[in-house]
């Protein structure tokens, strides 16, 4: 079982870095991909929320959907979808063509992201310690290789068309080698856990299946508790403070700050690095300190660079503020799709769906929001609004820690009968001791 859950583990990266790389692989024929449809920036950025769209959508369905069949299935198919479909917009020429691209490859896209992360969730809870943040790291590890190989592209003439159907091809492929690494639910329990429940006795066993069943049924029909919408938002607020840095960090410091083209480049780049290195140490620091630091101190962190940022009158200070501000936010999104999918793994999927549904907009909605405030206020005051939501999500980090389980209760019926029940109630505490996500 060991061996399926570390081979689980690196489908898991490769499905990660995939997304990351097919997604990378458009976002630099972006200007391309405009020239030869021959639209202007502002009929892009309409066209662009079909893609924003279609991966909402996406997300809506692939997570109760991953509940229902497994991640196994969807996440294989949401890729074949996503890595094929982004072709599409290469052989586009006209905006109509364009739409119907962007809209199919947004939905194969926030297919996948909701599919891999609800089976990061299981291969974590089968590790039973902080590993999320790793596979958003390569993620971004995707796009880094992306703009490389898009830049050398471009530089040797390449359509957009050849490019993206070549990345599509190296996404299949990658899609084919690892979709069979990937894990069925039982498989991702901790062994520890299966060796209580080999060694259980058959009372116990018969006792934890006629109680457990019923209940994931209610938990099934209950409504969406208030803790999801709650990390929701939060994931809402730090996903747009994250979008303020990709659409913003770089005319912050040139229209701001006077700084030349080439120098307000690092703006963006300092705040990737630093987003892409912090995301690979989280893990180890949210094993030893808990999920709910890590968000409690990583927002405060990235509000007070952010805020130096926003302030500094000198270039060099404001880089590095743009640095801290990715250090801090590295490692917090994750936290909150692990704790939703943790919350309750018979609805992992949905849970997910909706915490990076409402992440997701907020991502879209930055420029929407940022955007007309600088009609009142110069774009450095603007980050007032990233700063404040960083805050609140330090203060709300709490959160993250799961509300007391009903279940591990013992039942009346059950607690009048027979030492199985007792010994029963003995291993579903054993069980939520071993949730990675406690404070």
């Amino acid at each position: 079982m060991e061996r399926s859950l570390r081979a689980g583990r690196l489908a898991t990266f490769a499905f990660f870095a995939l997304n990351g790389f097919v997604l990378g692989m458009w976002i630099v024929h972006i200007p391309a991909i405009e020239h030869r449809v021959g639209i202007s920036h502002a009929v892009l950025g309409w066209l662009l929320l079909l893609l924003g769209g279609g991966a909402f959508i996406g997300m809506q369905l692939a997570g109760p959907l991953t509940d229902r069949i497994g991640s196994r299935k969807v996440v294989p198919a949401s890729a074949t979808l996503c890595a094929a479909a982004v072709v599409l917009p290469g052989l586009a020429t006209n905006p109509w063509a364009l739409a119907a691209a962007l809209f199919v490859f947004g939905f194969g896209n926030g297919s996948l992201d909701v599919s891999m992360n609800t089976h990061a969730v299981q291969v974590e809870h089968g590790y039973a310690r902080p590993i999320m943040s790793a596979f958003h790291a390569v993620f971004s590890v995707g796009g880094v290789i992306a703009s490389l190989l898009g830049a050398l592209t471009l530089k040797l003439g390449w359509s957009p068309a050849v490019t993206l159907g070549a990345a599509a091809l190296v996404g299949l492929a990658v899609m084919a080698l690892a979709a069979p690494a990937l894990l069925p639910k039982e498989v991702a329990e901790r062994a520890d856990a299966s060796a209580a429940t080999d060694t259980a006795t058959g009372a116990a066993t018969d006792t934890a299946t006629a109680t457990d069943t019923p209940k994931a049924a209610a938990k099934s029909a209950r409504k969406t508790p208030s803790r999801i919408w709650i990390l929701a938002a939060l994931a809402l607020m730090l996903m747009l403070s994250e979008g303020v840095a990709n659409d913003w960090s770089v005319l912050h410091l040139r229209d701001v700050l006077d700084a030349p083209q080439a120098t307000a480049a690092l703006a963006y780049g300092a705040f990737a690095t630093a987003m892409t290195v912090g995301r690979f140490l989280t893990d180890s620091v949210a094993a030893r300190v808990g999920t709910v630091a890590v968000l409690r101190y990583g927002s405060a962190l990235g509000a007070v660079g952010l805020a130096t940022a926003a302030l500094s009158n000198s270039v060099p200070l404001a880089l590095i503020g743009w640095t801290v501000f990715g250090i801090g936010l590295s490692g917090c999104i994750p936290q909150l799709f692990s704790a939703a999918g943790h919350a309750d793994k018979d609805a992992a999927g949905a849970n997910v769906s909706r915490v990076a549904g409402l992440g997701y907009l907020g991502m879209l909605a930055g420029p929407a929001v940022i955007g007309p405030l600088t009609h009142f206020m110069p774009l450095n005051a603007t980050f007032a609004l990233p700063v404040a939501f960083c805050v609140i999500a330090s203060v709300a980090a709490g959160t993250l820690k799961p509300d007391a389980e009903p279940d591990a209760a013992v039942e009346p019926d059950a607690a009048a009968g027979t030492g199985a029940a007792a010994e029963t109630d003995t291993m579903t505490e054993t069980d939520a001791a071993s949730a990675p996500h406690g404070a």
